[in-house]
């Protein structure tokens, strides 16, 4: 045996976990070997002592203050050669307690991936955790926007940066997770976990479709599948109000929904202000036009016909000309704001707030002019022609629906995904639709990849909803102990731990139908295939 073999054979025999046996030097953490790249700075900082306040984020962790962390950072520099990108890797690796585990880390919105939040969640379970940037900034109002990185002139698009943020930055950073963390404790990891929620999910997604082997387990919650497609159907309602000319108040909205709640609560057999059966919800808009109702300010307004237009449409989803179905729209129950948001002057006259990311992307991907306003979009052929090149120009890219996962089942992967059925900005039929796809593909598909849709929550976390917030568990356990997850444990995020609701999420398309006694006890309900 060589004697930089036996060092490292040596090395590894010692508790990986054992502080005074780790060197947080870059001296000590050789280049990793990645294909296709060049790496230009290595650098690592022991941190002490290292404390993030989180709220929701998409860690699939509820929010909990994290305090005292102890660990390496080691941040590197690459770039892919010829194709003019920076790249920033981050790895995060305990100085105590590694628990034997890699994680792999999403992002959100345009982000490719998020450090200090989504990290320290990892560090704190004891995993080694990488993240990376993408080549672009992916904090602040650099999140929904893609404007700093989106084209390389006018009218071209920096495709390179697209590849970089659909898939290839996120193969690089496990390629560099895992060999800077073998490096740092002189032993492979045992297994490695993906774990993102909304662009997060996707990403997780796409690494079982492309990079089958790069992780044992994946976590891939309310997914931004359909990526093409879905940017531009969550800007249909917006599209709607800019055609007719009108824009209802957020009051209006808002009535609508509590309206449809109260109408459709039940059909579970439960009312806790939950929609959970909104395939079963025939509650429509117009029995509220013309009805006069409170806003949260005192005032009273009417239900205008073009809030009963707007409502429907968003719930309808996004159609060509012809009539053809193009998006899921929003569940009934679910907020209108996200969507079909409005604002008001004081002087009654209102006006559109769409949710950034997709005024941004028809205007830097689709119509590649930075100058382009989305709002001018009011004819249903050019909706057409928008929705088309977005799907035409994108979808093999950073489309994330090929259903065949064959290659990621004969590696011997699992994969959770679970989805708040009130998600109002990752629309939850999207991917009840893709998991239904691969399930047509391979009925057996339940033997690696479960999906749990969750009532009343929002996205990523957040609403009236159980969350479920130890889903990683649940994913390592099958990893590596064949615990095959029937249910996700979530449970509500009630203030001060008050009047907690927990429940049993089922897996798809199996529902939790009550069956009686204390509606807050997960043991009151039972994996059914319907409600009744």
């Amino acid at each position: 045996m060589a004697i930089g073999s036996l060092g490292l054979f040596l090395k590894s025999l010692l508790l990986p976990w054992t502080a005074n046996a780790l060197t947080c030097s870059p001296h000590a953490i050789p280049y990793p070997t990645l294909k296709g790249a060049s790496f230009l700075s290595l650098t690592a900082t022991e941190v002490h002592n290292h404390s993030v306040q989180r709220a929701w984020d998409a860690s699939n962790f509820p929010p909990f203050d994290i305090s005292g962390l102890h660990f390496c950072n080691v941040s590197l520099t690459y770039t892919h050669p010829g194709q003019d990108d920076v790249i920033n890797v981050h790895v995060w690796l305990p100085m105590t307690h590694w628990n034997g585990r890699f994680q792999g880390t999403g992002g959100g919105g345009f982000a490719t991936g998020m450090f200090d939040s989504i990290l320290a969640v990892g560090v704190s379970q004891g995993y080694s955790a990488a993240s990376t940037d993408g080549g672009h900034s992916g904090e602040g109002d650099d999140v929904l926007s893609p404007s700093k990185w989106a084209l390389v002139s006018p009218g071209n698009v920096n495709l390179y940066a697209l590849q970089n943020f659909a898939h290839v930055a996120l193969n690089d950073m496990t390629v560099i997770g895992k060999a800077v963390t073998e490096s740092f404790y002189g032993a492979k990891p045992k297994y490695a976990y993906w774990n993102g929620c909304s662009t997060g999910g996707r990403q997780g997604i796409m690494m079982a479709q492309r990079y089958p082997e790069a992780y044992d387990g994946i976590l891939a919650a309310a997914p931004a599948i359909n990526f093409e497609k879905l940017i531009i159907g969550g800007y249909w309602a917006q599209f709607v109000m800019n055609r007719l000319g009108v824009y209802p108040s957020e009051c209006e909205m808002e009535a609508i929904e509590n309206a449809t709640v109260k109408a459709c609560d039940a059909l579970d057999g439960v009312e806790d202000g939950i929609v959970a059966a909104p395939g079963l919800c025939s509650f429509h808009s117009q029995t509220l036009l013309g009805k006069e109702v409170k806003c949260r300010d005192g005032t009273t307004v009417k239900i205008s016909d073009g809030a009963v237009v707007v409502a429907e449409e968003t719930w309808k989803g996004a159609t060509s000309s012809t009539g053809k179905h193009l998006h899921p729209g929003l569940t009934k129950g679910t907020p209108f704001q996200v969507l079909a948001g409005t604002k008001c002057h004081d002087n009654g006259t209102c006006f559109g707030t769409p949710f950034n990311m997709a005024p941004e992307w028809i205007r830097y991907f689709i119509k590649k002019d930075p100058e382009f306003d989305a709002t001018t979009i009011t004819t249903q052929k050019e909706w057409d022609k928008i929705f088309h090149a977005s799907v035409q120009e994108y979808n093999s890219m950073i489309g994330t629906d090929d259903p065949d996962l064959s290659e990621f089942r004969d590696a011997g992967g699992k994969m959770i995904t679970w989805h708040g059925i009130a998600d109002p900005l990752v629309l939850i039929n999207g991917t009840s639709q893709y998991y239904e796809r691969v399930e047509k593909l391979d009925p057996d598909v339940r033997n690696y990849y479960r999906y749990f849709e969750a009532p009343g929550v929002w996205h990523c976390g957040g609403g009236k909803g159980a969350f479920p917030g130890h889903s990683m568990d649940a994913l390592v356990r099958w990893v590596e102990h064949g615990e095959v997850p029937d249910v996700l444990v979530a449970e509500t995020q009630a203030v001060g731990g008050e009047g907690v609701r927990k429940l049993n999420l089922c897996p798809y398309p199996l529902v939790a139908a009550y069956q009686g006694g204390d509606t807050a006890d997960a043991k009151s309900y039972a994996c059914k295939k319907s409600f009744s």
